[in-house]
């Protein structure tokens, strides 16, 4: 079964300040809660061919990989992936100018999994899915927040 999550949420932010904040993997561990930690493997900031290496915690197991940047298109699109361990998966970022004055922002998750992930893929789109949208909402918060500049410092 492939897995194929989509989560969005409206930020009262300029583009250009969320996608700015959101495809520095440095940031990760501010908003994604099961990612515990990052380090790059290829120089900093990321371009085309970056490679990240992240440590998460999900459903109880912890996951290692090794995200490599795909596509980045600036303030609309950032796309990252991984074909290591059981559940080879690619990230996407996307956003786009709210109605508002904001910023909608899209993440979704997509891939095939194997081994354990394939057998939980069922509930893992489910834990995924209530996970991203936690996620977003942290996010929504701390890019919200009025010391914005002391955060993004």
């Amino acid at each position: 079964m492939a897995v194929d999550v989509e989560t969005s949420i409206e930020i009262d932010c300029p583009r250009s300040v969320v996608a700015e904040f959101v495809s520095n993997p440095d940031n990760a561990t501010r908003w994604y809660v099961n990612i515990k930690s990052v380090s790059w493997q290829t120089p900093a900031p990321a371009v085309v061919g970056s490679r990240i290496a992240f440590v998460a915690q999900f459903l109880g197991r912890r996951i290692a990989y090794t995200y490599e940047v795909r596509e980045i298109v600036p303030d609309e699109r950032f796309v990252m992936s991984t074909a290591q361990g059981p559940f080879p998966m690619q990230t996407t970022y996307t956003w786009r100018d709210a109605e508002s004055g904001g910023t909608l922002m899209t993440l979704r998750n997509a891939g095939e999994p194997s081994g354990f992930g394939k057998m939980a893929a069922p509930m893992m789109v489910a834990s995924m899915r209530r996970a991203n949208q936690k996620d977003l909402e942290r996010l929504k918060a701390i890019l919200e927040d009025r010391q914005l500049s002391r955060i993004l410092g």
